[in-house]
């Protein structure tokens, strides 16, 4: 039986989120967000890939709501 997977609800971007406070900004960002469904960031990563699994939010929400915090964070693709 062949099962396609639909990764279509798991976002990537490059970030320069690289430390332990840079971290603590996501917990308040995406913990509370009853959109993201989980999230993880590879901070050992040259580009420091922030993942996001959500149905809902968009690339441009979380690329804004991250830019507002100071941070740089766009589209891996």
């Amino acid at each position: 039986m062949n099962t396609i997977e639909n990764f279509d609800h798991i976002l990537l971007f490059k970030t320069n989120i690289s430390c332990h406070d840079d971290k603590q900004l996501l917990h308040k960002l995406l913990d509370n967000n009853p959109a993201v469904q989980c999230w993880t960031i590879d901070m050992e990563d040259s580009d420091c890939v922030l993942r996001i699994v959500s149905e809902t939010v968009s690339h441009t929400q979380i690329i804004e709501m991250i830019k507002q915090h100071g941070y740089s964070c766009c589209e891996l693709t």
